[in-house]
């Protein structure tokens, strides 16, 4: 099933959405009925992570993703919480006001989501999401948050993927790719679940490059997901993701063409990191 892409909200939303969408289901898995072990040396609790997000030449928002010091208990699972945050620069609120949580608890062993939230407040646009996973029935549930009671409406089933990842699991996800195994051209396979359908997308492997930012110079490794045709991004080609070529295999920068000009987000700060940050002179 295709992905779909909304402008509501603004700019922001729908560039670090997508970001987040398009990293998700990256790493294959095997087809077992059990939770596969996904290795991880590449963080850890107590990592945080801040981006700036770019329109053209100006600074139009920020983003932050933060990994709780605490380890959680769900569904009988030891977790990782963990929230993605995104919000608009002072300077544009008065075009749209954009505060955004994306969050999940995210077992350990596989990285597979078993709760998945969003906090969605764009304008006067109101969005209050829960999503629970059942990877062993393969379905997940979703309730959303009728906005005048503040109660949650009855939920609403949907089949998932075998590990499906959601929003926040296909980002950590990206964080532990093998980029030894891969060779230039190398296609990789996504699933993954968001709001109410599950979707498949392609990413190409396209090499080595490093990048200039606020904190130095970061060799990375360069990925850009194979987009189907859609109203917002230019070409199938549109976006292209850098991570980090060391131990942490932080996403540096990524940039995307939109039909209305060029955008993206660009790492300008951490702390808590498992391994040391790679600097080039």
């Amino acid at each position: 099933m295709g992905m779909k892409y909304s402008m509501r909200g603004g700019l922001l939303v729908s560039v670090l959405a997508v970001m987040a969408i398009f990293v998700a289901g990256r790493v294959p898995v095997p087809d077992a009925n059990k939770l596969p072990v996904t290795p991880n040396t590449s963080f850890s609790p107590g990592e945080e992570l801040d981006y700036r997000v770019n329109f053209g030449f100006f600074t139009v928002g920020k983003a932050i993703t933060k990994i709780d010091r605490k380890l959680y208990t769900v569904q009988q699972k030891t977790c990782f919480k963990i929230d993605c945050y995104g919000e608009t620069s002072d300077w544009i609120s008065w075009i749209t006001r954009v505060k955004d949580n994306w969050g999940a608890y995210l077992d350990t062993s596989s990285l597979n989501p078993h709760i998945s939230y969003r906090k969605i407040r764009e304008g006067k646009y109101r969005k209050d999401e829960l999503v629970t996973f059942n990877h062993q029935d393969r379905r997940v549930e979703v309730k959303v948050m009728n906005q005048n009671t503040g109660v949650y409406e009855n939920p609403q089933s949907y089949e998932i993927p075998q590990n499906a990842k959601d929003l926040v699991g296909g980002f950590m996800l990206l964080r532990v790719i093998d980029f030894k195994k891969l060779r230039l051209g190398d296609t990789l396979s996504i699933l993954g679940f968001f709001e109410d359908a599950s979707y498949t997308l392609k990413v190409m492997y396209t090499g080595k490059e490093t990048i200039t930012t606020d904190i130095g110079r970061i060799p990375c490794h360069k990925l850009v997901p194979i987009m189907p045709d859609n109203k917002l991004f230019d070409g199938e080609n549109s976006i292209t993701a850098w991570i980090s070529d060391d131990g942490n295999k932080i996403p540096v920068k990524i940039q995307a063409k939109m039909f209305i000009g060029s955008t993206g987000i660009e790492l300008i700060g951490f702390r808590g990191l498992r391994n040391q940050l790679r600097l080039v002179f």
